[in-house]
Order: structure tokens, then sequence, then C-alpha cells
């Protein structure tokens, strides 16, 4: 048997898992705020203390087993792995356990009802499958008064997080008060360890043409001052330039004088005697 008929043998079949239906099941609110927490990762070159290779992904199945429904966050990273070359291959298109040889690192969950069991059973099962982080967004207070919760993985348990960095990842959550594609709201945001929110690319963008625009304004203020000091240096030159001419003509006009007086026989030098 070759070597490559033995690999074939040891795949897992995988033709009875469905990796899309192909139903609407999310939310506009829920759908932006995903975008929000994947996009900026990608658009800021966002690096870990250990890999600058990761993946990030939005309402994308996980499966861990074969035999198992697969669980579905809205939002999950996961650090050192990226997406197939031949990505539209089915073992490819979802995030299969074994494929990428790890469960995510983290996991969100956006509370949009009381259906989601994102405090019942998807704890337990985020934490079954090793995901080491766990992080609960409730705007509107759907299952609690606290809208954001975070979980670290301890042994099989979560246990929640008095702090909202995640230091194995690198990366920290936020709440974000502002406007995300014309929408003012309160948003879930990545940030870094002093709780700056990762910008977008718009953002990114946005602030970068503002720095632009900043420093051309400053290099016309300084041109302008440089162009004052020019016209002043050359108002000084023009006065000086005018000094001499006057006493270039005060000089001849005394040479005139003096020769006049000569003329009549008279020392210029005697006059004041």
């Amino acid at each position: 048997m070759s070597e490559s008929i033995a690999l074939e043998d040891l795949e897992l079949d995988i033709s009875h898992l469905t990796t899309e239906d192909d139903l609407p099941v999310d939310n506009l609110p829920s759908e932006k705020q995903q975008r929000l927490l994947t996009e900026p990762l990608y658009s800021s070159g966002f690096k870990s203390k250990d890999t600058d290779v990761f993946l990030a992904a939005a309402n994308v199945g996980i499966f861990y087993s074969t035999h198992q429904p697969p669980l579905v966050p809205d939002v999950f990273l996961s650090l050192g792995v990226q997406v197939a070359e031949n990505w539209w291959d089915k073992k490819n298109r979802s995030y299969f356990t074994w494929e990428f040889g790890k469960p995510p690192d983290v996991v969100i969950e956006i509370v949009s009802n009381r259906k989601g069991e994102e405090l019942g059973s998807k704890l337990r099962d985020y934490a079954q499958i090793g995901v080491k982080y766990y992080i609960v967004f409730d705007p509107s207070g759907q299952l609690s008064r606290i809208p954001l919760q975070v979980y670290q993985l301890q042994g099989m348990l979560y246990v929640v997080m008095e702090t909202t960095w995640l230091e194995q990842v690198g990366l920290g959550v936020t709440l974000w008060e502002g406007s995300f594609e014309g929408k003012h709201d309160l948003w879930l945001r990545w940030c870094d360890r002093d709780g700056q929110a990762i910008l977008t690319g718009s953002e990114k963008a946005r602030r970068e043409n503002q720095r632009a625009e900043q420093e051309y304004q400053r290099a016309e203020q300084e041109y302008r001052r440089a162009e004052q000091e020019h016209q002043r240096a050359e108002q000084e030159r023009q006065r000086a330039e005018q000094e001499s001419q006057r006493a270039e003509q005060e000089r001849l006009r005394a040479e005139r004088f003096a020769a006049r007086l000569q003329a009549l026989g008279l020392d210029p030098d005697r006059l004041d005697d």
C-alpha cells in the first residue's frame, strides 16, 4: 500500500458534516459588532508576543468532533494558524480543530436575546474544548446588568477575570462609546495594554490623513514664517540701501558745495572760523 493511500485512510470522514446552512442567522447590531472585532486585527497588523500569524473570524463553525454539531461563536481568534491555500475544500471551509491542531484562543459571544445559553451550556462547551478565554458582551442587558464578562480557563473550568487584558494573547478588550459606520452605540473593541482601542482601517487612514494635514499645516506655517522673515530681511536691505543712497547723495552735495566754494576762492575747511 502506498504512502498516499495510507494517508487517505487516516483522514477523518467529514462528508456528513454541515459546514454552512445558508440561513440568515444574525441581526444588524451583531453583524456590525462582529466586523468591528475582526477587521481591525488585520488592518492594524496585529502581532502577538509569540507569532504574527493568526485567524480571526465571525460566525464560523468550530468543529471539535465528527459526532457533534459545531460551536458557532460570534467571533473567535486563534493564534499561530492561518487559512489553508485551498480554502474552498470542505475540510478547510470551517474551523476543524484536528486540522488546525488546536482550539481558538479567544471566543466572543454577543448577547442579543436570552436563548443563546451564553452563560450556560456555551460556557461549559468552550471550556471543554480548551478555549483559553471566553468573553460575553451583553450590551442590552439580556442576561446581566454587567455588559462585559471575561473568563479565563483554569483547568477545565472558567473563572471570571478581574481584568480585561488577555495576557496569553497580547490583547485586551474594552467598552467604547462612539460611532462605527454611522451608528453611535456602546461597542466592544480590542485594545492595547493601555486600554487604547485597536483602530479600524478607516480610523487608521483618517488618523494618518489628519496627521498628514497637521504636518502640511505646520510646514505651511513654517513657510509663511520663513517668507515673512525673508520679507523683513528684504525690507531691511532696502532701508539700508536707501540710507546708503541718501548718504551718497549727501556726500555728493557736500562735494559740489565745496567745489563751488573753492571756485569762489574760499576754503571750505575755514568757514567755521
